[in-house]
């Protein structure tokens, strides 16, 4: 049996993407047949900075060139979620309780057509843009409160 409360944090970064609307980037997992949607996020690699792995995680997922990103604002802290005890173990080779992201506002300054989720490594089977107030009903319920606290956070510039 695993013991939860010793496994740490998967450090993470994630990105609320805004179009011209002030609609929000949010894709569907292709390893999920939930119908959640979420926002561009994953890990953050040795070595690697936050901001860096922002601006990469947007490209391998979304195929957004990084010239059509403009970060407006970093997260004042590191914001946190726990998988549910079912997952643990099975998701990250057991590494892992949750993640701990580093979360960015940014204004994609293309057009939809730049957008192509058809990546190297596929993440999404589809995408849309969505109204911030309803994030946190998209997403899977055990993220929930992180997606109203990334809405807390960015509240007044987006």
């Amino acid at each position: 049996m695993i013991d939860i409360e010793s496994l740490p944090y998967r450090p993470c970064a994630g990105v609320m993407l805004l179009n011209i609307r002030r609609q929000v980037f949010v894709g569907q997992r292709l390893d999920s047949t939930l119908e959640a949607w979420q926002m561009p996020q994953g890990g953050i690699d040795d070595g690697e900075d936050a901001r860096a792995a922002a601006i990469r995680e947007i490209g391998e997922e979304t195929g957004i060139a990084p010239d059509h990103v403009e970060i407006v604002a970093r997260a004042p802290h590191e914001l946190r979620y726990d998988l549910p005890e079912e997952l643990v173990g099975k998701l990250w080779k057991g590494r892992w309780r949750g993640q701990r992201q580093t979360w960015f506002l940014a204004r994609f300054t293309g057009a939809d057509a730049d957008i192509d989720i058809r990546t190297e490594h596929p993440e999404f089977r589809a995408w849309k843009w969505a109204d911030p107030a309803d994030l946190p009903a998209m997403i899977v319920p055990f993220k929930k409160k992180l997606y109203e606290d990334v809405l807390k956070a960015f509240d007044g510039l987006y």
